[in-house]
């Protein structure tokens, strides 16, 4: 798994993905240690897992919907009479529970965005190529004769069966609601481990010449696929072939170059304003990356929080009393136009590297503009966006 692109990229990413992992393999290990021990108990871990998944991602559920659907279809449910599986339910239905409440409050926001994006990854064809993708980037290439021997040896035994069907239900459910091909990669350890478990029992019945052929030519196949995997996705160089063949082929990569220098750019643009528009200027930012540029980099510049209309950070509102100039990234000169008055071009996005990503490329003009063509409050109703 250390080795596999999507654990490679979401190891070195600080996203919610990264943590989603966390959760899907706890889970898998608690319901192995309730499988083995049978003893009861282990379903408050596996609630207090799901509540956290629940947390950090809602795809969690589709993995929830593989454990009580694994539960139902094997012996193991036996333990829907145990009161310490109604107390992990519960469990796991409280540490949730203030996202819900959240939720209720804000009229289910992220049900709206999550519907959002699917339409428009559905749209754009990322959800093409879910099966493919399983065998090429939620593990390894090379861990195909694991994973495969891994999950038959789960459908095969009595005990474990259980852990087959929390593959097979979310590869089902994401497959038929055209899910992202990486919603299912944090399902792959428990297959690979068992796969180990079941080769290394097979190697064991070979002639030592014979098991030294399929050892030598399985490490080289994981070696070989795994420097390309990390030549791929990891930032290993700073200059050189391993650098710009990580930029060429890493959208991803490409897109964390820049931002400090976007944001000392608006600063120089904010220091170049009159005096009297200086002080009535915020900066409006198009999406979440540059939100997060002035959040995080803005202070030590003494630029004021971003004001987005994008996903949650809409809730925020706009600055009271409003900016009268709003210096604007991320967006067309012509929409900018259509919602802004008096605006012109004040400087441009890039990076110092020449690296050809979407703010450089899709965003390069940084505007200065007047105060919306609308009373704020309908402008907030009217362009409210999610990205």
């Amino acid at each position: 798994m250390a080795l596999s692109p999507l654990p490679l990229f979401e190891g070195t990413e600080f996203q919610y993905s990264s943590f989603d992992y966390l959760w899907w393999v706890l889970i898998a290990w608690f319901v192995i240690r309730l499988l083995r021990t049978e003893n009861p108990r282990w379903w408050l871990a596996v609630g207090a897992a799901m509540g956290a998944g629940l947390q950090t991602k809602y795809s969690m559920a589709f993995f929830i919907a593989g454990v009580l659907g694994g539960m139902l279809l094997t012996p193991a449910r036996r333990y829907l009479a145990s009161p310490w599986f109604w107390g992990g339910m519960a469990l796991a239905i409280a540490i949730f529970l203030p996202n819900l409440i959240w939720q209720v409050r804000h009229d289910f926001i992220s049900y709206q965005f999550l519907q959002h994006i699917h339409a428009r990854d559905v749209g754009e064809g990322r959800a093409e190529g879910f099966l493919l993708n399983q065998f090429l980037i939620c593990a390894t290439p090379a861990a195909v004769w694991l994973w495969i021997p891994g999950l038959v040896a789960f459908l095969r035994g009595r005990r474990y069966r259980m852990l087959a069907w929390m593959y097979l239900i979310p590869l089902a459910l994401f497959w038929a609601g055209k899910g992202r091909d990486y919603y299912l990669a944090a399902a792959y350890p428990m297959l690979i481990a068992m796969g180990a478990v079941v080769c290394a029992g097979w190697l064991a019945s070979l002639r030592r010449v014979w098991r030294l052929v399929v050892e030598i030519a399985f490490f080289a196949n994981l070696a070989v696929c795994g420097a390309y995997a990390c030549a791929l996705i990891l930032p290993l160089a700073s200059s050189g072939p391993l650098r710009d063949f990580a930029l060429s082929h890493n959208g991803d990569l490409r897109e964390e170059i820049g931002w400090n220098e976007l944001v000392r750019t608006v600063a120089s643009i904010r220091d170049s304003l009159p005096a009297e528009q200086r002080e009535q200027a915020g900066v409006l930012v198009g999406n979440y990356g540059e939100q997060g540029a002035i959040e995080i980099f803005g202070p030590a510049w003494h630029l004021p929080p971003p004001i987005s209309l994008t996903n949650s950070a809409w809730l925020r509102g706009y600055p009271q009393p409003p900016p009268t100039t709003l210096i604007v990234l991320g967006v067309s000169q012509q929409d900018a136009a259509r919602a802004l008055t008096s605006c012109r071009v004040a400087g441009h996005n890039g990076n110092s590297y020449g690296i050809r990503n979407e703010e450089s490329v899709y965003h390069p003009d940084i505007l200065v503009c007047g105060p919306p063509i609308l009373p704020w409050p309908q402008l907030w109703k009217k362009y409210r966006n999610f990205g």
